[in-house]
């Protein structure tokens, strides 16, 4: 097949440079981010002034996946068209975190003061995630690559 120089023919090259970088950030973001829930656990507790359960390993197995979506992310910045599906995975955990975190900010135990690590953990991404999201799809669309 001819190599026509379009958005399609080299890996990446669908998206612009800033939606690279922010998915290389969010991807980095989230290793440092699920590190620190698998061995700064106790801290995390201390902070938000909750008392720290007997058994961990739910926290502890929520840094492993977050630290899963930080690999996922750099891997959807270097082939996004061939990644899209998780991509669309990490669109809706970051919905979905968001939307949880804020139920227990105002119906649970978290404080006020959580929405502001939620802020720049998961919704500041949401309107940005969705233009990229836009940006795949059409890639996708362009590519053929919608039903393989």
């Amino acid at each position: 097949m001819e190599n026509r120089g379009d958005a399609t023919s080299v890996p990446g090259s669908c998206l612009d440079p800033w939606m690279r970088r922010l998915l290389r950030f969010a991807g980095t973001f989230n290793l440092f981010a699920g590190l620190s829930m698998i061995a700064l656990y106790h801290e995390g507790y201390r902070l938000f002034g909750i008392e720290k359960p007997e058994l961990v390993m739910p926290i502890q197995l929520t840094g492993v996946l977050v630290m899963l979506f930080g690999v996922g992310y750099h891997r959807i910045a270097s082939r996004p068209v061939e990644n899209y599906d998780l991509f669309l995975l990490g669109l809706l955990s970051k919905t979905g975190g968001s939307l949880l975190g804020i139920y227990y900010v105002f119906f649970g135990p978290l404080p006020l003061f959580f929405l502001a690590f939620l802020f720049f953990a998961d919704i500041i991404y949401l309107p940005f995630f969705s233009i990229i999201l836009r940006r795949i799809a059409g890639c996708r669309r362009a590519s053929g690559k919608m039903n393989r």
